[in-house]
């Protein structure tokens, strides 16, 4: 499987203030954080999805499978997004800010399988599509909640909107990699 360029720690931390700073300054003036960069790393262009937690639980979580904009650029989108624009939760107001710990998750490009057996509970996201229908689990949702294989893959027909035995009618499913890292790391 493809993957992206790997991150350093000082990326990591870097990446992290960035979306920090960039919920910070959304929440307090509307803007978008302006961020310039040379690094090849951070200007690759990769997906990624921003997690926030709030006392351990989850308060709000978008990204980009693929994206056409710098890595950099994307964390900063992710990042507003899941602070303002997960439709599961109200936006978050400044108040929070102190009490949400972020992860951000860089993805490698989504690879279609065939078999479950391709699929790694723990290594691998999953993707599964059936017509306008497309769910989306990160790596580390099966880990967290323990689940085996079947449930991971279940629990993404179900985040798509489809049967949970959607994946042996005819679904496509799709495998990532992805660098997860948060501040509590």
């Amino acid at each position: 499987m493809q993957k992206t360029n790997q991150l350093t720690e000082e990326h990591k931390k870097q990446l992290l203030s960035l979306a920090r700073e960039t919920i910070k300054e959304y929440l307090a003036t509307g803007r978008r954080k302006e961020f310039h960069t040379d690094d090849k790393t951070l200007i690759q262009k990769a997906g990624a999805f921003v997690t926030l937690k709030k006392m351990g639980e989850l308060r709000g979580c978008i990204g980009y499978i693929v994206s056409d904009i710098p890595l950099h650029q994307t964390i900063i989108e992710a990042a507003i997004s899941a602070a303002t624009g997960d439709p599961r939760f109200p936006p978050m107001g400044t108040e929070e800010l102190d009490q949400v710990t972020v992860e951000i998750s860089v993805l490698s490009p989504p690879k279609v399988v065939t078999k479950t057996e391709e699929i790694e509970v723990g290594e691998h996201g999953l993707i599964i599509t059936k017509g306008v229908n497309r769910g989306l689990l990160l790596p580390q949702v099966a880990t967290e909640q323990g689940w085996d294989k079947t449930t991971f893959i279940q629990h993404t027909c179900l985040k798509a909107g489809l049967p949970l035995d959607a994946w042996e009618k005819g679904a496509k499913m799709e495998v990532f990699s992805a660098q997860v890292f948060g501040e509590e790391d």
